[in-house]
């Protein structure tokens, strides 16, 4: 179930960035030591950041504990961009695309007309997420030293 961040998140939130650091690190930059040893003071202000309408941010939840996250940061101009992460011990069973899908479809309730994303090219498993979830390709980019891509996705207007 996605479900928008919240206060008492902090606990699973952390425990799911904690166990899967070094997957992530493979294929994304790492968060570094500084998000985790301040994190309680980082998801505050990750809350109020939300609260004020600048980001939008979701966990995915099974049985109490959190398996990935989808997140819309960076709102301009009824746009935002998308980043999603999911565990490890959950990945390939499509969760990333149905909870990317979820959030696209929320992001209009949030007024937000089109969005856009990154991935590294040897990121497939991110890159096939975004295909499958109507992103297509607008040019190409670097993610801290890697090359990347970047995409575009219209949400239609309101």
């Amino acid at each position: 179930m996605l479900e928008r961040l919240r206060p008492d998140h902090a606990p699973a939130l952390l425990a799911f960035e904690t166990a899967n650091r070094a997957y992530f690190a493979a294929s994304i930059p790492d968060r570094g030591d500084a998000y985790f040893a301040d994190f309680d003071q980082r998801h505050r202000a990750l809350l109020a950041e939300q609260a004020e309408g600048g980001c939008h941010f979701h966990v995915l939840v099974e049985d109490g504990e959190v398996v990935g996250r989808v997140n819309l940061v960076d709102v301009a101009d009824s746009s935002a961009e998308l980043g999603f992460r999911i565990a490890e011990k959950a990945a390939g069973r499509g969760l990333a695309t149905r909870a990317v899908a979820e959030v696209c479809a929320m992001a209009v309730d949030y007024g937000l007309t089109s969005l856009r994303a990154r991935a590294t090219v040897d990121n497939a498993g991110s890159r096939a997420v975004l295909a499958r979830s109507e992103f297509v390709v607008i040019g190409e980019t670097e993610l801290n030293g890697r090359p990347g891509l970047r995409y575009v996705r219209s949400l239609g207007g309101r």
